[in-house]
């Protein structure tokens, strides 16, 4: 069939890496993956905080055709799920396609010639017939809007950006946010510290972690009989998998989930005080669930402490909150996520002018969660309506590079394909309708949410769902010419 159509992917993260290897297992070579960091690895190698870690077990945060029997730990450390990703570049070849340090700042549809035409903070241009967006929604950091904190007078880290070279050793250390990452990093830092302040706004339920390192004899056996190490990995999607109803609504399965967390905080926190501030007025599932085995230990601490009063500004030496109390501080770290519901900063125009911040001024969408009307030869991994609160991210992209691989192939005869707007529309409204009732609708303000409390990031169904429905692609719902 020739070479096939000449593909672009934006970011070279574990999305990307995966569209690029299913390309060159498919025989097409004509692709570049632009990368605007210093290496592939994507999140992994941009959070290096103390303490980063996947909360999927490793064995499942893994690719399904790459198996790695020698994972140190059921949840690795964020350093070895990066080096599994370099591995990965290299043993599939992907270098010679790879462009470090060169940001996609422009994308232009030029409907005359039918391609897209690239421009890369470096100032090159490039045209692809294809363009993939693999930058997935944990890469910009969210930065608060706190009065004063330009003012500070020590260090401000944030997870996302930490600096190696701050030493947190016998310093009053402020830590806003209390979710994903304030769980890894405050047991981490807590002994270093001479006094740790967490600043808490909404609490969290945290289940056990039971993390615990493969013995050796595991790992052999992983490496000896292969069958073994698939076998572990159903294992564990079957026990990710299981947890699906919990989402579904107040329903038993909630309720169990809820139980289970408020055990784990009962036995690790024995002062009820400091429990009644843990404790979420949610169900679980409302926000992301975190797991953690360290986290409530450490805030029990002499050294630390819970702050929940609503902090009014930073001041050049701490944090000043409500109830007037100033809350010294030497470094202050900023565990407050991503900004997962921004349009992506690439100006991204497709028909007609049109741009995807104008497409998706009502919030995100995508058809069947890879690809937008008015954006021919255009799909994203990882974007809107395709990320889970119970299993592994890499089972969806998986999913969708196959999808996206078959609509590729078409284009050998054809020069565009672009999913109908009544089709997007239909299934839109089919995921809004999933969303209708679930317990991420039961109240609480999560990052599932949009500005304008619109659930764009999330994948309402089952992954065995997710499987069953992208497995083909339904070419009516598209247009090819």
């Amino acid at each position: 069939m020739g070479t096939g159509p000449r593909v672009a992917i934006i970011g070279g993260g574990m999305s990307g890496l995966c569209m690029g290897i299913a390309l060159r297992q498919a025989g097409l070579e004509d692709f570049v993956i632009y990368e605007k960091g210093a290496n592939v690895g994507g999140t992994w190698w941009e959070n290096t905080y103390p303490g980063v870690a996947c909360d999927v077990p490793s064995h499942l945060y893994s690719y399904s055709f790459e198996p790695n029997p020698d994972w140190s730990h059921v949840y690795s450390p964020g350093g070895e799920i990066q080096q599994y990703f370099e591995r990965c570049a290299g043993k599939y070849g992907l270098w010679p396609h790879i462009r470090l340090g060169r940001e996609i700042i422009e994308a232009r549809f030029d409907e005359a010639a039918n391609r897209w035409r690239l421009a890369t903070s470096a100032g090159e241009h490039d045209d692809a017939d294809v363009l993939v967006s693999a930058i997935g929604a944990l890469h910009v950091p969210n930065y608060p809007d706190i009065d004063g904190l330009d003012g500070f007078t020590g260090p401000v880290l944030h997870s996302a950006a930490w600096n190696q070279n701050t030493d947190l050793s016998g310093k009053r250390v402020a830590v806003i946010g209390s979710a994903a990452s304030a769980v890894q990093i405050v047991p981490s830092i807590v002994d270093k510290a001479a006094h740790l302040d967490l600043f808490q706004r909404t609490p969290n339920w945290i289940i056990p972690r039971l993390d615990r390192a493969y013995p050796a004899s595991w790992k052999r056996a992983f490496r000896s009989v292969p069958f073994l190490a698939r076998l572990h990995r159903w294992q564990l999607y079957w026990m990710l998998e299981s947890r699906w109803p919990l989402f579904l609504g107040r329903n038993r399965r909630n309720e169990q989930e809820k139980r289970l967390a408020l055990r784990h905080l009962e036995a690790q926190v024995p002062d009820p005080d400091l429990r009644a501030k843990l404790t979420p007025d949610y169900p679980p599932g409302c926000k992301r669930i975190l797991v953690s085995d360290d986290f409530y230990p450490a805030l029990t601490r002499e050294n630390a402490e819970l702050v929940t009063d609503p902090i009014a500004r930073i001041a050049p030496d701490g944090i000043l909150t409500a109830d007037g109390t100033l809350h010294r501080a030497d470094v202050i770290i900023l565990a407050t996520g991503f900004r997962t519901t921004d349009v992506p900063r690439t100006e991204i125009t497709g028909r007609g002018g049109l741009t995807l911040r104008e497409a998706w001024k009502d919030g995100m969408a995508a058809h069947r969660t890879v690809a937008v009307p008015g954006f021919p030869n255009y799909f994203t991994l990882l974007g809107p309506g395709s990320g889970l609160g119970h299993s592994s991210i890499i089972f969806m992209v998986e999913q969708q590079v196959r999808y996206v691989l078959q609509c590729i192939w078409r284009l050998v005869e054809r020069r565009t394909i672009e999913p109908r707007p009544d089709a997007a529309a239909r299934f839109d409204a089919a995921m809004q309708r999933g969303l209708d009732g679930t317990i991420w609708q039961a109240g609480c303000k999560s990052w599932y949410q949009d500005e304008n409390g619109k659930i764009t990031t999330l994948w309402p169904h089952s992954t065995i769902r997710y499987w069953w429905d992208m497995r083909k692609v339904r070419f009516g719902e598209y247009t090819l010419k």
